[in-house]
């Protein structure tokens, strides 16, 4: 028997209540198939450290708060089942590992620089990272090669997620 969790999460700092803009990363790659680039020992040091600090790990691999970050590099990346359920619908972390599979460098820095994903992405984050950092991320993530399922796809909010999702409530009216 499958056991429903919900949980009521605080809103993290997101601005929940402002309109959004974007897509969530699809569950297909986009782009043609490309060599993997080269990635040298700095680069791979590099780019794992922006990954843990940045938190993308946190949700783009499953388990891996919950482990302490105890996750073999080998299951880095791979998305999430878990939903995150507000007023924008519910989306799912992304298989990072798909995604960059056939995204060329280039578009990789141009998305990074002007996408607007839904909650709980933090976007932003990507946009205040230098040129260097996302071309490591790229580099590292394109290394360790396709790997899992997709994530599952965007629920609007009018449609109930299958579980386990965690529940954002609606963001506080403002005072007026």
């Amino acid at each position: 028997m499958h056991m429903t969790r919900v949980i009521y999460a605080a809103l993290l700092g997101f601005a929940l209540a402002s309109t959004l803009t974007g897509e969530a990363l699809a569950g297909e790659p986009v782009g043609s198939t490309k060599q993997v680039p080269a990635l040298d020992r700095k680069t791979a040091d590099h780019a794992r450290y922006i990954i843990k600090i940045a938190g993308c790990n946190d949700c783009h691999t499953t388990g891996y708060a919950e482990a302490a970050g105890k996750i073999p590099e080998k299951d880095w990346l791979k998305g999430d089942g878990m939903g995150w359920r507000g007023p924008w619908g519910t989306t799912y972390a992304s298989n990072l590992r798909l995604y960059f599979h056939n995204l060329t460098e280039e578009q990789w820095v141009r998305t990074a620089r002007s996408v607007e994903f839904r909650p709980p992405m933090p976007w932003f984050v990507l946009r205040e990272m230098k040129e260097q950092d996302l071309r490591a991320i790229y580099r590292f993530v394109t290394h360790l090669g396709p790997a899992g399922e997709p994530a599952p796809a965007y629920v609007p909010p009018d449609q109930e997620p299958k579980p386990p999702f965690i529940l954002f409530p609606a963001a506080p009216q403002a005072a007026q």
